[in-house]
Parts: structure tokens; sequence; C-alpha cells
């Protein structure tokens, strides 16, 4: 098929506007946010967009609204209902303030009788729009950084945008000099750059309000020894349930570790957050990544004491230098991802580990079954004291950890709160140990209904997830099972001190996962790795290096198999 060609379009289309039905044609303002048109409204208007961004949404019943398109200047907006005489199917609102030129439907169909061309043109276009929304929506290009600190955010903004430059996109900064600017030159910048970050400072409220309707995503930049203002600006989706408002606290580097991110989070209900120190270069390179769509998630699954695998997994991993920007899992997946979620280098980790499940014994302190094997006092105190009185919210790179909750029928993300008690929840295998009790609400492990939760990841991260699972990894021994031990010999062996073999019937069942959500989940990991190991129970805390050296064969396997970096497995190609 011929391709688009978009300056006979915009060339036919203009003289349309603005020949001789330019006293028929009228112009209109909209502000970002406001809507043109709707699903079902009659379509007796084609409009054509000056400059600004219009997003188009469909909808279904009891689903939100989800972004399908985008129309640029130079572009028409509801030609295929004009043409076809129907209702609209979709609504349409301003992603940007946004300037319209609007013809009547008889008028245009007058003028179009003067240009043979138009009408092929627009066919090619309504072709071309149907392809590229089949495909999604187009990845957000436009970012603002409002200040909501006294300090200038300025500088902290160029190095991201250094930062961007140095991937081989285009980036410019637009500050409060651009408020008196036409809507065309933000249209013209935009055009002209793979992306535009705009900044203004706390001083600057009129700039902060237009800097919000201007763009995909925006961040407010706080620090976490102050309070948060009131006042601050939004960015909210149309009705997809999108904030699309993100939090990043910036904080002196004689601050060792974040704090007071709650305050933070009650206050600005964001999307997502991020800790960032003034002047560190991984911190910015970290925001590049994010703004550029090449930032990395790491999503480890539950398994049990097979889950070591993941241990060799994040030593491969630091070992070739890849960035973990997202961190998260269930089970004891969840408990390993943790340890760079913290910061922890592979050594620590390896320390903790140890110390926490094999040195101990987590699950010796067995109980008369009423509601579990164990009482879990020895996980509990394990878990405080790696983790101590730390919230999730103030970790230094984006955590979550997957429980199942009972009472809702539905999984649980734990993103901020105490991480002991999340954490703890996370591994609540049930039958083994106890529910845990949060909010009202039962929680258990969460592999139950999710155990490789990669769909978590994806809608906080839109770039590359990397994902170790171990969802079919025979854990059972069916030997053990088939001619069980008498009680005495299973007592005077020291085996009760990994409870006994129902323990493990109990753990496999609890992380059994359905083909067709196995299926979804490992669809999700853009790198999909699955470490083999032979002869490990799921409950056997003691067998640590054979499936450390399993996760680290098949991660590196998995990394040498690329053919490009992970983190230009989703970029988008530079256009300038």
């Amino acid at each position: 098929m011929t391709p688009l060609r978009p300056d006979t379009l915009a060339a036919a289309l203009s003289r349309i506007f603005e020949g001789k039905m330019i006293d028929r044609a009228s112009w209109f303002a909209l502000t970002g946010g406001e809507q043109l048109f709707a699903a079902g409204d009659p379509a007796d208007t084609l409009y054509l967009v000056r400059s600004g961004r219009l997003g188009v949404f469909h909808t279904e019943e009891n689903q939100p609204a989800q972004l399908v398109g985008v129309i640029r200047p130079g572009e028409p907006v509801g030609e295929m209902a004009m043409l076809a005489g129907t209702p609209h199917t979709a609504h349409v609102v301003a992603l940007r303030d946004t300037e319209i030129l609007a013809l009547p439907r008889e008028a245009f169909f007058e003028a179009a009788r003067t240009e043979p061309d138009l009408m092929v043109e627009l066919s090619r276009l309504m072709i071309h729009r149907a392809r590229e929304r089949s495909g999604g929506a187009a990845e957000p290009s436009v970012f603002g950084f409002v200040s909501a600190r006294p300090r200038p955010i300025r500088a902290f903004v160029e190095r991201i945008a250094a930062a961007v430059q140095a991937m081989g996109f285009t980036c410019r900064v637009i500050d409060q000099s651009a408020l008196s600017s036409a809507a065309e030159w933000f249209s013209r910048v935009e055009d002209d750059h793979d992306y535009v970050l705009y900044v203004a400072e706390q001083d600057q409220p009129a700039w902060s309000e237009l800097c919000a309707r201007q763009v995909d995503r925006l961040f407010i930049v706080g620090s976490g020894l102050l309070a948060p203002p009131g006042n601050l600006p939004r960015r909210v989706g149309f009705g997809d349930g999108r904030r699309l408002t993100d939090l990043i606290l910036l904080r002196d580097p004689r601050m060792i570790t974040p704090a007071n991110t709650r305050v933070w989070l009650d206050a600005l209900q964001p999307d997502r957050w991020f800790h960032c120190v003034s002047g560190v270069a991984a911190d910015t390179e970290r925001m590049a990544r994010v703004i550029t769509g090449t930032s990395i998630g790491l999503v480890l699954s539950g398994g049990g004491a097979r889950a070591y695998c993941h241990m060799g997994a994040v030593k491969a991993l630091e070992e070739a230098k890849v960035p973990l920007d997202f961190l998260g899992g269930s089970s004891m997946g969840a408990v390993v991802a943790a340890g760079p979620a913290l910061g922890w280098s592979f050594e620590r980790l390896d320390y903790e580990i140890r110390r926490a499940f094999v040195d101990s014994d987590p699950l010796s302190d067995l109980a008369f079954p009423i509601i579990a094997m164990s009482r879990a006092r020895k996980v509990a105190g394990l878990l405080e004291r790696a983790y101590g009185d730390i919230d999730l919210a103030d970790l230094p790179l984006p955590f979550f950890a997957v429980s199942a909750n009972l009472t809702s029928g539905s999984i649980q993300v734990h993103r901020s709160g105490l991480m002991r008690r999340a954490m703890r929840a996370s591994i609540a295998i049930p039958g083994v140990l106890p529910p845990v009790v949060m909010n009202g609400q039962v929680l258990v492990d969460g592999a139950v209904l999710k155990n490789f939760p990669t769909s978590v990841m994806r809608q906080l991260n839109s770039g590359p997830i990397v994902g170790v699972d171990m969802s079919q990894t025979r854990g059972v021994d069916p030997g053990t099972l088939e001619n069980p031990p008498s009680w005495w010999k299973w007592v005077l062996s020291g085996a009760w001190k990994s409870g006994p073999p129902i323990v493990s019937i109990l753990m496999r069942s609890a992380t059994i996962t359905t083909d067709a959500e196995m299926e979804q989940s490992r669809a999700e990991a853009d790198v999909l790795i699955l470490p083999r190991i032979e002869g490990s129970d799921i409950r056997d805390w003691k067998a640590y290096d054979a499936p450390v050296a399993a996760g680290y064969a098949a991660t590196k396997a998995a990394l040498a198999d690329l053919k490009t970096p992970i983190t230009h497995l989703r970029r988008r190609v530079p256009a300038h």
C-alpha cells in the first residue's frame, strides 16, 4: 500500500480550512484534560488540530478508559465517523492545551469536491491509524518537573536531560521563560525533540499549572525532610485510573537513607515514587531510563527453598552490570528482590539469606496444627532482625511484594507500610505459616494467586522486565511421600527442623500455577529465566549452593543469548 503522505493531506486540509471555507470554519481552544467529544456524540463536524495534542480513548463497560491513539498538529480527528455518517465511537480529550479548527460536515463535502486527492489521503490516514492503534498508544515523551521544595531543581532536571541525550536522544528543557509563548511554539518544540522536560520552581505557580496541562507525566520533586506544601498541581488520566503524577524525593548526600516518604504519599497519592540523591550520577541516569522507557524491572517468583536460584540470578545480573530500577516478587522471590531494593550488594544479600534461612531452621518452631504447622515466631524474629522498622516506601529503589488476600479473593500489592509485616504476609504459606491479619484483611503467601507477578511490574515500569520463574520446577520428593519415615526416626534424624513431609505438599500446592496464568505471566517478561534444579526439596533450606549455581548459570546463558543490551529491548528509535 502507498504510504501515508502527511504533507499532501495537510496541504489539502489547509486549503479547505483556510481557503474559501474560512468563513464557515471556527477556531477554539481546549485546555489540557478538556473533552472535545464523547463516544455516541453525533459526528457532524471535522476537526483539525492546529497545535497541542489530542488523545483518543476507548471505553468498555466496567473497564477504565484506554488510550489508543494520539492526534498531532496538522491531523484531522473525527473523520471516520463523519464520513460514515455514524456517531463517534471513542472519546477524544486534549492531552495538552490544544487549538482546534472545526468545519461543519456539509461544508467539508462541498469543499472536498475541489480537492480530488483529499478523500484518498483521508482513507490512507484512517488505515494508518487503525494499524497504529492496534499496537497501542504512543509512549510518553513530554514530562514535567514541578518543585515542591525551596531549593531550585533546574540543575537536577538538566542532569537528567544530559543523561537522556547521552543515550542518543534529543532532549529540550523548558522553563518559565516560555510562559508567554504561543501554543504553536510548544508544539514545534515537541515535534523537534524526542523528549521535552518542563521545569517549574516552587515560586512559579502559574507556570507550574501550565506545565501540568502540557505534559504526558508529571513529577513532583520534594524533600523528605520537609512537609509537602498544599495546592500542588496534578496530572490525571481521562477516566482510565491513571494518576500520571509521580513523586521524586531528592535528598542531600549527607542523608544516608530516605525517610518521611509516607507523609508525602498521604498528601500527594502519587502513582509511583522515586528516591534520588543530589549530584549522584547513578540516580539521574536511573530517572533518564524511567523517562525513556529503558528502565529495568526484576521480578522473582515464589518457590520455597528452590528460590535460592534467585540468588544466582542476582549475582549474574550484578556481574553483568545490569541496572535494576524496579524490583518485586512473591513469597521467597520478594525476600530476595528486597535485597537490591535496599541497596544491598550480592555479598550483603548472600550473608543475610544464609543467616536467616540456611544457618537457621525457619520452620522449626512446630505447633499443634490448629491454624498452621508452625507458630512463625522464628520467621517473624528473622524478618525483624533483617528489616527492623523500615517502611517499604523508604526503600532506595521502587519495590513491591505480593500477598494473597483471602478476605477479598484478590492479590495484595505491598509498596508501603512496615516492611517486615509485608514480607511476613508474602511468605505465609497456607497451612505452614499462620496468616497475617492486616487492616482487617487475612493475607497469605502471594504465590497462592500470583506466583510470578510480572503484571504488577508492568503497571509500574514501561521498560524491559527480567523475570526468574520457578513455578514448574519439581519441589516435592516422591520417595519421601511413598515411604515416609517413622515418627521416632523423623525426630532423631533432626529432619523435624524442616517440618514434616506434609509441609512440602502444602508449600508445593500453594505455588502451583495454572497453565494460562503461567503463560500470561511469562509473556510479560522480556527476558525470561527458568533455572532447572534436581533433587532439591521445596523445604530443604540447607541445600543452598546448588540452587544458587543453577540460577547463576541460567541467567548467564540468558544474557549471552541477547542480541542487544537489556535496556534496548523496548527502546524507541530516536526520531531526530
